[in-house]
């Protein structure tokens, strides 16, 4: 079974690889294209729409397959078309790859999750989970930085062909180690989504999506925060990244502990408490060059202590297309990632500073708060 959530986590830790990738080597894929950088954004977006549409139907369509299968048809999928990427030659082929690659990524995440729920033992389904996330976490910790400065050093497109090996170690994973498994849902495909009609869902999506946000909203502008704000050389962006993405580590699997502690909705308000508070304290201390690093590392735990909480709370809300559900989560995340930087970046537009996104951030958590609340309010009526 161990080796069963190791397989899960590789493929965590390659999707992590290339929904992260892309934004430390843009300039050089901007250039391989002969496009301006805020053009080759749209690589970016392209992923995360595809993440958006890939959730729920290749979830929906898979249903009525065993779990193993559909993982493994997912990592075949994703590590297939991320190698493709690299053999790229224009805007138009890569941003069609970029969208291809993005489309198994919420379909594994969320059936990944309810697979790591069910491999481990009574009570200890949220540090299952835990160990599938562990894999996203570690690659921002390490695969990013180090396939960054391969791909910055090389050519970028040796960043997609690292990202297309390790697809291929998650699919040798799941093929080997992956028990057999029921199908995924006994539901019919439009059966499956009976679940939008339940107010609590959407409460959730939303709430992750906005909540979520709040994070995006720091970590999309991390950078100038760290040059512009503190001081620092631009060096010092890969070494507050790798911060960031320690403290991620720690932080998913305090998680998993704080959603057996409390029930999954008060551990989801607890950290997005914690959230708001640590941005706007970020606001007054960003401009300290020690500081900045220490609020990065300990808001790199808050934001990631939420991913736990927050996928078991909607897997216990969709009960009958946990799968279904689990996965919409996925594209909520994706989407709290573009609305984060998008909302982040109008008062750095107006002039602001670039703490002012924090303060977006703060209040995107705020919000995410609110709906908790009202979440809670709603279960005990009931």
């Amino acid at each position: 079974m161990n080796r069963a959530l190791l397989s899960l986590a590789i493929g965590g830790f390659g999707i992590g690889l290339t929904e992260f990738v892309i934004m430390g080597i843009l300039p050089d894929v901007a250039n391989a294209f002969s496009v301006s950088i805020p053009v080759a954004g749209h690589f970016i977006s392209a992923y995360a729409l595809g993440v958006v549409v890939g959730a729920p139907i290749l979830t929906g369509l898979g249903s009525r397959f065993s779990a193993n299968k559909v993982l493994l048809g997912l990592m075949v999928w994703f590590t297939v078309f991320n190698t493709l990427s690299a053999f790229a030659n224009s805007y138009n082929s890569f941003i069609v790859l970029r969208f291809l690659s993005g489309l198994p990524h919420g379909a594994f995440f969320g059936i990944g999750a309810v697979v790591a729920g069910k491999l481990s033992k009574p009570g200890k389904e949220a540090q299952g989970i835990a160990i599938m996330f562990s894999g996203l976490t570690f690659a921002n910790l390490l695969g990013v930085p180090l396939v960054t400065y391969l791909g910055k050093h090389f050519n970028w497109s040796i960043s997609f062909l690292m990202v297309g090996a390790v697809g291929i170690l998650a699919v040798l994973g799941v093929k080997l180690w992956m028990p057999l498994l029921k199908q995924s849902s006994e539901n019919s495909f439009l059966s499956e989504f009976k679940i939008f009609k339940r107010l609590e869902l959407w409460l959730i999506i939303i709430l992750t999506t906005i909540g979520t946000g709040g994070f995006f909203a720091w970590y999309s502008y991390i950078a100038p925060l760290i040059t512009e704000v503190a001081g620092h050389p631009s060096s010092m962006v890969t070494y507050a990244m790798v911060l960031a993405g320690l403290g991620m580590v720690i932080g998913n699997f305090v998680g998993a502990k704080l959603a057996e502690k409390f029930s999954p909705i008060y551990a989801v308000t607890l950290v997005l408490i914690i959230m708001a508070i640590s941005l706007i304290i970020n606001t007054y201390l960003a401009s300290d060059k020690v500081f900045v690093l220490l609020m990065t590392f300990i808001i790199g735990i808050v934001s990631f202590s939420i991913s736990t909480p927050i996928q078991l709370l909607i897997i216990k809300a969709s009960k009958g297309s946990e799968t279904l559900g689990s996965s919409l989560n996925q594209s909520a995340f994706n989407i709290g990632n573009a609305s984060g930087a998008y909302f982040a970046g109008i008062p750095i537009a107006m002039g602001l500073g670039y703490t002012s996104a924090d303060w977006v951030g703060a209040a995107m958590a705020g919000i995410g708060i609110l709906l908790a609340l009202v979440i809670i309010l709603i279960r005990k009526r009931k």
